[in-house]
C-alpha cells in the first residue's frame, strides 16, 4: 500500500529546495545534509554524487591486498551487480538470494512470444528463456544496511520473493541495479520484481510495479533509478512496450509516463539542470533523448547509439556525454544550453568519435578530462573533455584481462577494477601513469564507490572495505 513518506534532504548535486522543506527539515531529527563533510559522507547513487563516477573531496588508498589497508571484508548472501551506496556510516547494497523452492514448470512461450511486437519474431522471443542462465528457483530479493564501520549488517529487508520469469546473461544477475539514498530514504529498483521506498531504519514506506520487461536475448535488466529532488525517473526500455516513467519519490505515485519506441537498453538517465530546469538524459540505441523531468515533454533529441546500449550519460561543463561500443562505436559531446528538437547535424553536437568505446563500462568525466574504456577491456582513453582533442591512448592496461566495471575518480587519481581481482590506479591528467596494480581474492564485475578515506569494492561474493588505515575509524552519520 502506498504512504505518505517523511520530508527528504536532496542528494548533494541536487540541494537547494525550497524554504519551506528546509523549515520541514529543521524540525526533524538530525540527519546528514549535502553540505556537511562531503568528503566523508556520501556515493549516494550509482557513478557517485554528481553521477560522473567522481568523488570530489576523497581520498582513498593507493594499495591494498588482502593483508593490507583491508578495513573489512565481509561476505554478501546471493548475487548481484548491485554498485555499494554510502550515506554517513550506512552502505546499501540490494542483491538476489536463493531460496529451496524449485521453479514452476517453464511456459512453452513468454508473454513477449506470443507476439513479435517490438521484439523482432517470435521465434527468437520463444528461445529467449534459454538463452544466458535461466532461473532454477525462487529468489529473495533483498536490500541490506551495513555499517560503514564494520560492514555488519543493520538491517536486512527482503522486497519480494519470486520466480524471475526470464534469465539473465551469463554475466548477469536479477540485482544489476544500483540503490540511491538521500540520508533519509533509499530507493531500490529490483526492476520487473517492483520499485521500493524504505525509511532509514528499514520501513517500507511504498512498493509499485512497472510490469515485466523482457529484454533483448533474455540478457536481463541493470537500469538503475535517477533521483532529484522529489522525483525520481526510471527507464524501462525492452522488447515490448517501452517508456520512461516519472515517479513522486515520497508516495511512489506516478506523475508522468512517456512511450518510447526503443528496444533494450540498459543506461541509467542522467539528470541536469539547464537554465535553471531540470532535464533527463536517456542513452539508447534508437535516439538519445532528454525529457523536461516536471512534464515529461521532449526536449531534444538525435540519432542514438549502437545495439546493446549499457555506457550511462555523464553531464559537466554545460556538455553531456553519451556512448556505446557494441557492434560499432559512438560518443557523442552534447551542449545543453542550445539543444532544442532534433538536434542531429547541428552545432548542439560538439564533438564525436567513432572508435575504442566502452560496450558495458560507463565513462569517468573527471576535472575536465573524459576516460573511456575500449568496449569490455583493459584499453583506455583519455580525451579532453571540452574539445575531444585525444590526451593519450588507446593505451593498454596489461594487468586488466576483462572490465565491466566503470572507472571512478578521486584525490588525484583514476581507480579501474577488473573481473580477474585486479584494480589498476591511474596518476590523472593528460598522460598515462600507473601509480599501483592491487590484487585481491575475487574479480569486479559491479563499480566501485569512493567516500572519504575508504573505496568499496563489491566482489562476486564478498564486499571490501579498503582505507589507508585500517585501525581508523570510519566517520559516523
Amino acid at each position: 500500500m502506498t504512504r505518505t513518506a517523511m520530508p527528504r534532504t536532496s542528494i548533494p548535486r541536487i540541494a537547494g529546495s525550497m524554504a519551506s522543506m528546509c523549515l520541514a527539515l529543521s524540525l526533524l531529527p538530525s540527519a546528514a545534509t549535502a553540505e556537511q563533510d562531503p568528503a566523508d559522507r556520501y556515493w549516494p547513487q550509482w557513478r557517485g554524487p554528481d553521477a560522473t563516477g567522481v568523488a570530489p573531496h576523497a581520498d582513498p588508498p593507493v594499495t591494498w591486498s588482502e593483508t593490507e589497508n583491508v578495513r573489512w571484508k565481509v561476505a554478501i548472501p546471493g548475487r548481484g551487480h548491485a554498485s555499494p551506496v554510502v550515506w554517513g556510516d550506512r552502505v546499501f547494497l540490494l542483491t538476489a538470494v536463493p531460496t529451496e523452492t524449485p521453479p514452476a514448470p517453464k511456459p512453452e512461450e513468454t508473454e513477449a512470444a506470443k507476439s513479435s511486437e517490438g521484439g523482432g519474431g517470435s521465434e527468437r522471443d520463444r528461445q529467449r528463456w534459454f538463452r544466458g542462465v535461466s532461473p532454477d528457483r525462487e529468489l529473495r530479493f533483498v536490500l541490506l544496511a551495513l555499517d560503514r564501520a564494520t560492514g555488519k549488517t543493520v538491517w536486512e529487508r527482503t522486497a519480494r520473493t519470486a520466480q524471475p520469469h526470464e534469465g539473465t546473461h551469463t554475466d548477469g544477475t536479477w540485482a544489476s541495479a544500483s540503490a540511491v539514498t538521500d540520508g533519509r530514504h533509499v530507493w531500490a529498483s529490483f526492476g520487473s520484481h517492483g520499485i521500493y521506498c524504505y525509511t532509514w531504519d528499514g520501513e517500507k514506506v511504498w512498493e509499485t510495479d512497472l510490469g515485466d520487461m523482457h529484454t533483448r536475448n533474455g540478457f536481463g535488466e541493470g537500469s538503475s533509478p535517477a533521483l532529484h529532488g522529489e522525483t525520481l525517473a526510471i527507464n524501462w526500455d525492452h522488447e515490448g512496450d517501452s517508456f520512461i516513467v516519472a515517479l513522486d519519490a515520497g508516495t511512489g505515485q506516478e506523475r508522468w509516463r512517456r512511450s518510447r519506441d526503443e528496444i533494450t537498453s540498459w543506461a541509467t538517465p542522467a539528470i541536469a539542470e539547464v537554465g535553471g530546469k531540470p532535464q533527463v538524459i536517456v542513452n539508447a540505441t534508437g535516439k538519445v533523448r532528454s525529457y523536461d523531468l516536471a512534464t515529461g515533454e521532449l526536449i531534444w533529441e538525435t540519432g542514438g547509439m549502437t545495439v546493446n546500449t549499457i555506457p550511462s550519460p555523464v553531464v559537466g561543463g554545460g556538455l553531456a556525454y553519451v556512448t556505446s561500443g557494441f557492434r560499432g562505436n559512438a560518443l557523442k559531446a552534447i551542449r545543453l544550453a542550445t539543444a532544442k528538437g532534433d538536434i542531429t547535424g547541428t552545432e548542439a553536437v560538439v564533438w564525436t568519435f567513432d572508435r575504442d568505446t566502452p560496450y558495458v563500462p560507463s565513462p569517468l568525466l573527471y576535472d575536465g578530462i573524459l576516460y573511456l574504456l575500449k568496449h569490455n577491456r583493459g584499453i583506455l582513453t583519455a580525451f579532453d573533455a571540452k574539445s575531444g582533442e585525444v590526451l593519450y591512448g588507446p593505451e593498454r592496461l596489461e594487468d586488466l584481462q576483462g572490465v565491466y566495471a566503470s572507472p571512478v575518480g578521486a584525490g588525484g587519481r583514476v581507480y579501474i577494477a577488473g573481473r580477474d581481482g585486479s584494480t589498476v590506479v591511474l596518476k590523472h591528467g593528460g598522460e598515462k601513469k600507473v601509480l599501483a596494480v592491487n590484487r585481491l581474492d575475487e574479480g569486479f564485475e559491479s563499480s566501485p564507490a569512493v567516500v572519504g578515506s575508504e573505496i568499496f569494492l563489491r566482489g562476486r561474493e564478498h564486499l571490501y572495505a579498503l582505507a589507508r588505515d585500517p585501525s581508523e575509524s570510519a566517520p559516523g552519520r
